[in-house]
């Protein structure tokens, strides 16, 4: 028996921008790091434009297949490395679902995009803490690993606002 899934718009609509955030990761893996685990999270440029176009439950199946489908190329599935990014995409999700219903005026995508890169590092400094790590010392890096997150989100969230003016306020229909 031959069993068949219909595919949606949506469905291919969620693999298009599912595979362009993971082309950033992909790309984003090949720069030298500053700092071990300091990345700039390009991919979260494309979660920041999906949430705004697509909404937080787009936005969240993008993230997702992302950070599987990138821990697999990459060769990290299921590793502690792999943990980290899924808790710490988890986290940032986790935040945006909270501050998207907020007023624009004062939370649009630089905004969310700082609040995510702070939630993903709370995600991640968490889980080292309580899995990898377990030493107080690691309270000596958050300012450092702030300062990068503040920086990177800005960054992201600029793109994300510079690419949001250019597409158009509705998607085209599939």
């Amino acid at each position: 028996m031959r069993i068949t899934l219909p595919v949606t718009a949506e469905d291919r609509r969620i693999a298009w921008l599912a595979s362009l955030a993971l082309g950033l990761t992909l790309a984003e893996n090949a720069l030298p790091s500053p700092l071990p685990g300091v990345k700039p999270g390009l991919a979260n440029i494309v979660t920041l434009v999906v949430l705004d176009r697509f909404g937080w439950r787009v936005a969240a199946w993008v993230s997702a297949l992302r950070v599987v489908a990138g821990s697999i190329l990459l060769g990290t599935f299921l590793s502690p490395g792999f943990v980290l990014s899924f808790v710490g995409a988890l986290a940032a999700l986790l935040a945006l679902a909270a501050t998207r219903p907020l007023p624009a005026k004062w939370f649009g995508p630089v905004t969310h995009s700082v609040v995510a890169a702070f939630a993903h590092l709370s995600g991640q400094l968490a889980v080292v803490y309580l899995w990898l790590i377990p030493h107080a010392g690691l309270v000596s890096l958050v300012p450092v690993l702030a300062g990068a997150a503040l920086v990177f989100g800005t960054v992201n969230g600029l793109a994300a606002t510079r690419l949001l003016q250019q597409l158009p306020l509705r998607p085209k229909p599939a």
